[in-house]
Parts: structure tokens; sequence; C-alpha cells
């Protein structure tokens, strides 16, 4: 993280609009994309005992769940910079063809990449930036963690 300036930040920052995330902490909506902020089924007014439909927390689970492996962590991580085919995925990771083209198939079965033929070729894309925010979240998290 960066260092803080002498006397540390004030909230709200003049320049900056901000929301609270559920326990009350602001955040600066310049870091969150204003669609997710729009989109998402969880109003951070409400009380904390509103949940959303039980399909909708299954489906976060199953996402959750796809990328739940460091390779397909990885590979996220690698496409939200920019398309890649299988052999770049393989290049920059430094593992196997098979290896990334299965954790392909179990993103792309979960709706987090999708392929577009290029000649012989498949490029792989990420389905929106949400996702590469889930996983930069969840990455910065734990290098914050004591010990990591």
């Amino acid at each position: 993280m960066g260092r803080l300036p002498p006397g540390g930040l004030t909230w709200p920052i003049p320049h900056m609009k901000m929301i609270v995330d559920k326990r009350r902490h602001p955040i600066p909506t310049d870091i969150v994309p204003t669609a997710l902020v729009a989109d998402c089924p969880v109003d951070p007014e409400d009380p904390p005992r509103t949940q959303p439909d039980p399909e909708v927390l299954t489906a976060t689970g199953d996402l959750l769940r796809a990328l739940a492996a460091p390779v397909r962590i990885s590979i996220v991580l690698e496409l939200m910079h920019s398309e890649l085919c299988v052999h770049q995925l393989v290049d920059a990771l430094g593992v196997t063809q098979p290896l990334v083209s299965q954790h392909l198939r179990v993103l792309k079965s979960a709706g987090v990449v999708r392929g577009e033929r290029n000649g012989r070729e498949i490029v792989y894309r990420l389905v929106d930036d949400h996702l590469a925010h889930i996983v930069v979240d969840a990455v910065a998290h734990a290098t914050e963690r004591p010990g990591a």
C-alpha cells in the first residue's frame, strides 16, 4: 500500500464522491466502477439482515468456486491486461498447455472468460471487468493479512 500523507487522510476527501461498504467504511467511487455500484443487488443502506435471493447466492458461490484455484486467478490477472491465446498464457504462467486449457474450460463454463476463434487460435478475454476487480481485491486482501 502507498504511504499516507502526514496527518493521514480525512474523509470525505472533498473532490471524491463516496459510498460506504457494509461496515460503514468510506470507499471513493472513482475506484469502484459505477456500474458495479448501480447493479449490485445489496444496498449498503439496508440493514445487515437483508440478503439476496437464494438463487443469487448460489450463482455467486458458483462464480467464487470457479475462481478458487491459483492458476485460474493467474489467468484472470493476465487477461485483465489484454486478450491472450493459450500459448501466450502458457508462456506467461509457466505451466503446461493442457493445464491452461483445463482451467480455461472451467472459467468459460462459469461465464468468466469467452473465447473467439482467430484463424487456428482461440483468443480469450474476460467477460467483464467486475470479475477482474473481484480477483484484484482478493489478491490485495491476501497480501494485507499478517504473515502474508
